[in-house]
C-alpha cells in the first residue's frame, strides 16, 4: 500500500529544452575563441585598436606619422569575398587542416593585388556541423600564418555551428579581405596595349578551383588518396614520390606578398598595365578580365611545363584538353601584363622575390580574347 505521503508527491518536472541539447555548444564555442587568439594576437600591427570582447574590429587608416596622408592621396579600399571550395572536403575525409588556412587567405588577396592595392585586414566564416575547437583551432592558425606572410591583420571571424545544416564533420570556409589603392595606380585595362608582354607565375598544383572534378575522377578511377603515386612525382624529385593526399591538399600559392613589393619598387612609372589571378575559368577566362575590347593576348602553352597533377588527373579522368584548360590553372597561377622595355626587369625581380616566372606572351590588337597556341 502506498504512503499517505506518496499520494502527495508531485511527478519530476520535465526537463526543458537546452541549446546544448539542440547541437550547439556555447562553451565549445568560447573556449575555440580562447584557442585561437593569440593566432589572431600575431597578425596584428600597430593599425589594430585593442577591442576585447567587441563585436567588430577596429582598424586605422592612419596612424604613427599619419601613413595614409604621406602614401595616398586618393586612398580607395578595395574589398573581396571568397572560400575554398569542395577542397575543405579532401581535408576533412584526410583530416588535413595544416594548409586549408592558407587557401582560403591566398583565393582573397591574390584577388584583391590584382587590382593594384596591398590587403590591410583578413577575416573568416567558418560553418560547421559539431565544434570541434582543436580541429578548427589548426585551420585558424594556418589563416594567421597565411596572414603574417601578406603582412595583413587577421581581424575577427565568425564560427556558426549548424547541426541541422551541416553533418557532424562537415565544414565550410569562407574569407573577406580588405585592402587599399592609390586611385591613380588603380588596375585599369584600358592601359594594356599591343606589344606589351605577358608574364606567368608558377602555381603550387591545384590550387583551390576544380575540386569537384578532381573528387569526381578519384571515385571514377578509385584512386587512393593516401596511396604514393609515382607520376605523381615533379622532375628530379628524389625519394619516395608524394601520395595523392600530399599533392591535392598542398595550399594555393600566396603571390599577395611578390606582387605588393613589386608595385613599390615603381612608385613613378606605371610598367604593370594589368594582372589576373587565374581560379575558375582556367587562364583564359581570366586573363581576358584584364583587356580591353581592343586587344587580345596571345598564349604559347610551349613556354611552361603542367605539374605533374595535371597530366594525371586528365588521364585518369579522360578529361579533354579543353576542359582542363577551361577548370584549372594547368601550372599558372597568376599574369601580369607589363610594358615591354620593363618585361625583364620585372621577370628578374620577382624571381628574387622567390616566383617561378614564365615569359608565356604577347599582347596584339584583337577583340578582347585571350588565344592559346597548344603546346
Amino acid at each position: 500500500m502506498p504512503s499517505p505521503a506518496s499520494k502527495d508527491a508531485k511527478p519530476p518536472k520535465p526537463q526543458g529544452l537546452t541549446y546544448a541539447g539542440s547541437g550547439v555548444s556555447i562553451h565549445e564555442g568560447d573556449r575555440f575563441v580562447d584557442l585561437i587568439m593569440r593566432h589572431m594576437r600575431s597578425t596584428h600591427s600597430p593599425r589594430v585598436l585593442a577591442n576585447e570582447g567587441g563585436f567588430a574590429g577596429l582598424f586605422r587608416l592612419d596612424f604613427n606619422q599619419q601613413l595614409f596622408k604621406r602614401n595616398f592621396k586618393e586612398p580607395v579600399l578595395i574589398a573581396c569575398t571568397d572560400g575554398v571550395g569542395t577542397k575543405i572536403k579532401l581535408a576533412v575525409e584526410t583530416d588535413r587542416f595544416e594548409g586549408i588556412g592558407q587557401d582560403l587567405v591566398a583565393m582573397n588577396v591574390n584577388d584583391l593585388v590584382v587590382q593594384g592595392g596591398e590587403p590591410l585586414l583578413f577575416l573568416d566564416y567558418i560553418a560547421c556541423g559539431r565544434l570541434v575547437p582543436e580541429r578548427l583551432e589548426r585551420i585558424v592558425r594556418s589563416i594567421a600564418d597565411a596572414c603574417r606572410a601578406c603582412e595583413t591583420a587577421l581581424l575577427g571571424g565568425e564560427t556558426a555551428e549548424m547541426p541541422d545544416v551541416y553533418g557532424p564533420d562537415d565544414l565550410d570556409l569562407a574569407g573577406f579581405a580588405v585592402g587599399v589603392v592609390e586611385l591613380k595606380r588603380a588596375t585599369d585595362p584600358t592601359r594594356v596595349e599591343p606589344g606589351d608582354i605577358v608574364l606567368g607565375l608558377a602555381s603550387s598544383g591545384v590550387h583551390s578551383n576544380g575540386y569537384s572534378l578532381v573528387r569526381k575522377i578519384i571515385k571514377h578511377a578509385g584512386l587512393d588518396l593516401a596511396r604514393a603515386y609515382a607520376e605523381l612525382a615533379p622532375p628530379g624529385h628524389a625519394g619516395p614520390p608524394p601520395t595523392l593526399a600530399d599533392v591535392l591538399l598542398t595550399p594555393t600559392r600566396l603571390y599577395a606578398p611578390s606582387v605588393v613589393k613589386l608595385a613599390r619598387g615603381y612608385k613613378v612609372k606605371k610598367v604593370v598595365t594589368g594582372m589576373a589571378h587565374i581560379t575558375g575559368s582556367g587562364l583564359a577566362g581570366n586573363l581576358e578580365r584584364a583587356l580591353h575590347p581592343d586587344v587580345d593576348a596571345l598564349i604559347d602553352e610551349s613556354a611552361w611545363t603542367p605539374p605533374p597533377v595535371f597530366p594525371f588527373l586528365q588521364q585518369h579522368g579522360s578529361v579533354d584538353d579543353e576542359e582542363m584548360r577551361n577548370v584549372f590553372n594547368m601550372g599558372v597561377g597568376y599574369c601580369l601584363i607589363c610594358r615591354p622595355t620593363f618585361a625583364a626587369s620585372i621577370k628578374d625581380r620577382l624571381r628574387k622575390l622567390g616566383e617561378q616566372v614564365f615569359v608565356m606572351g604577347k599582347v596584339v590588337k584583337g577583340k578582347g580574347q585571350v588565344r592559346i597556341k597548344p603546346r
